[in-house]
C-alpha cells in the first residue's frame, strides 16, 4: 500500500473462499477437445505438418507493438532469441525451430491476420503470445486445429477454448488474489480498468476476492486504454475511496501500459485528498514501470502487486536468464522481469516438452494437441505447479475449464524494488469458484 498510514498485519492473510459454483461452463470442453483431436471427423481442417523427419518445426508468437495502448514487444523478441538458443544446441530432437512473429496492433482485424498467417505458414502452434482479441483469432486457430500454448491470459476465452493451454491463471487469478488481499485492509475499493471488452471481464474477478473476504464490491471505473492523461479519472477514484476518513480506501489501476500514465496523474491529484492505498497486478506494474516513475520516491512505493510467478531474483529463472544473456544481451525489449517474457519462456518450455514427448514421430498441430490432451504432465522447474490439461478442470463450473494453474504470488514495492511480500504462492481456485462471470 502507498501512503503514510501503517499497514495492518492482517493484510497478508491468504484468500478465503467458499466452494460454491455460480454457473456452468459455457461450452462442453470434452466434446470440443475430442473434435480438435479428431479433426477430420468433425469437419475441421487439421493443422499442417511442421516437423516431419528433419523438417523445421514452425510456430508463431504474436503481441502488440508500437501502439498507443499496451505493448508487449519482449514476447516475440524473446521467442526469436529462444529459437536461436535452441537451434545452436541442435534444435528440438534434431529439428530446427522456426519462430514466426506477428504484430497484432491491439486490433481485432490484425489479430485475425496473424492467425491466418499462422495457418498459411503451416505453424504447428502459437506459443507465448498476447492479444486482447480472442474473438478474432481463436476461430481461425480452432478451424485449423492449431493449439494456443501459453497465452498471456488476458481474455476469458483463453480459459475456455479446447485448443488453449494456458500456463498461468491470467487476469482471473491475479484479480481474485488481489481482491482477497485487499479485503482485510482497505476501506472502499475502486477498480480503474480499460473501457474494452477485455476490461469488462475484470470487475467480477476482483469482486470475487473482495466478497470472499467479507468486503463490499469495488467501484467499477472505466477509462480509455490509450489516454495521454487521467486527471479526471484520478479525481473520481479519489472521491470514491476517501468517503470515510476512518477507513482509507484503495485505488486499483489495471490499465496495462497506461497504468504508469494513470499513476502520474494520480500522484498529482492525491495531494488534495486524504491518503489512500494503491495496488495492481503484474503486467500493469513491473520493475521497469517502477524505475521510470522514480523508484522509491515514486507513486508505487508500498503498493502491493499480484503476480503469477516467483520474483525475478528466484533461482528458478536462471535458465531463462542464460538464454537472455546469450541471445538478447543489450536488447531492451527483452527484460527478465517482464511478465510477458516470463510467460513466453514457460510457454516454450511446455512446447519443448510436448515435442519431446512425440519422440521421432510427426510434429503437427494434431499430434501436439493429442499429446497435451492425453495427460502429459509438464514440469516448469518450480516456476508453476506441474501443468496438465484435462477436458474439464476444477474451474469448469464457472466457465474456466482450461484454467489449471490458479496460483498467484504477492509482491510489494519496497525501496523502489518489487520484492516478495509473502512466502510461496496462494491458490485462488476456491475464490474463483465464487466468481460471477456470467
Amino acid at each position: 500500500m502507498t501512503g503514510r498510514r501503517p499497514t495492518r498485519s492482517t493484510f497478508l492473510r491468504g484468500p478465503r473462499g467458499r466452494s460454491r459454483a455460480t454457473r456452468t461452463g459455457a461450452l462442453s470442453a470434452g466434446a470440443l477437445v475430442a473434435c480438435a483431436s479428431f479433426a477430420a471427423g468433425c469437419g475441421i481442417v487439421p493443422g499442417a505438418t511442421g516437423g516431419s523427419g528433419d523438417d523445421p518445426i514452425t510456430v508463431m508468437t504474436w503481441a502488440p507493438q508500437d501502439t498507443g495502448a499496451t505493448n508487449k514487444p519482449g514476447m516475440p523478441a524473446f521467442a526469436q532469441a529462444y529459437a536461436r538458443w535452441i537451434n545452436d544446441r541442435g534444435g528440438l530432437g534434431g529439428r530446427e525451430l522456426n519462430v514466426l512473429t506477428c504484430n497484432d496492433h491491439n486490433d481485432g482485424i490484425a489479430a485475425a491476420k496473424c492467425a491466418r498467417r499462422a495457418v498459411k505458414e503451416n505453424a504447428v502452434a502459437v506459443v507465448g503470445s498476447y492479444s486482447q482479441h480472442a474473438d478474432s483469432f481463436f476461430p481461425v486457430l480452432e478451424g485449423a486445429g492449431i493449439p494456443y500454448i501459453g497465452g498471456y491470459g488476458i481474455t476469458n476465452t483463453e480459459f475456455t477454448s479446447p485448443l488453449s493451454y494456458p500456463v498461468n491463471g491470467g487476469q482471473p487469478a491475479l484479480l481474485a488474489g488481489l481482491g482477497s488481499t485487499l479485503a482485510d485492509s482497505c476501506g472502499p475499493v475502486t477498480l480503474v480498468r480499460p473501457d474494452t471488452i477485455a476490461g469488462d471481464q475484470l470487475p467480477a474477478l476482483l469482486d470475487s476476492g473482495l466478497t470472499a473476504g467479507g468486503h463490499e464490491r469495488a467501484e467499477d471505473q472505466r477509462a480509455a486504454e490509450d489516454a495521454t492523461e487521467y486527471d479526471g479519472q484520478s479525481e473520481q477514484a479519489l472521491e470514491s475511496t476517501t468517503t470515510d476518513p476512518a477507513e482509507p480506501g484503495c485505488v486499483v489501476p489495471v490499465l496495462g501500459d497506461r497504468t504508469g500514465t494513470f499513476m502520474d496523474s494520480f500522484r498529482r491529484a492525491r495531494e488534495d485528498y486524504p491518503e489512500v492505498g494503491t495496488a495492481s497486478v503484474l503486467g500493469s506494474v513491473d520493475q521497469t514501470t517502477i524505475n521510470a516513475s522514480g523508484g522509491a520516491s515514486g507513486p508505487y512505493e508500498g503498493a502491493y502487486v499480484t503476480g503469477w510467478y516467483p520474483a525475478v531474483n528466484d533461482p528458478a529463472w536462471d535458465a531463462m536468464k542464460k538464454v537472455i544473456k546469450a541471445e538478447s544481451f543489450g536488447d531492451n525489449d527483452v527484460d527478465a522481469a517482464d511478465a510477458g517474457v516470463q510467460t513466453t519462456w514457460i510457454a516454450y518450455t511446455v512446447f519443448k516438452a510436448a515435442v519431446e514427448s512425440l519422440g521421432d514421430g510427426e510434429v503437427s498441430a494434431d499430434t501436439l494437441t493429442r499429446s497435451l490432451d492425453d495427460g502429459l504432465r509438464i514440469d516448469t522447474g518450480g516456476l508453476t505447479p506441474p501443468l496438465r490439461w484435462k477436458f474439464q478442470d476444477k474451474l469448469a463450473s464457472v466457465g474456466f475449464p482450461r484454467l489449471v494453474n490458479a496460483e498467484v504470488t504477492l509482491q510489494v514495492v519496497r525501496q523502489g524494488r518489487l520484492v516478495s511480500a509473502r512466502e510461496g504462492a496462494v491458490d485462488t481456485t476456491r475464490t474463483l469458484q465464487n466468481a460471477d462471470v456470467a
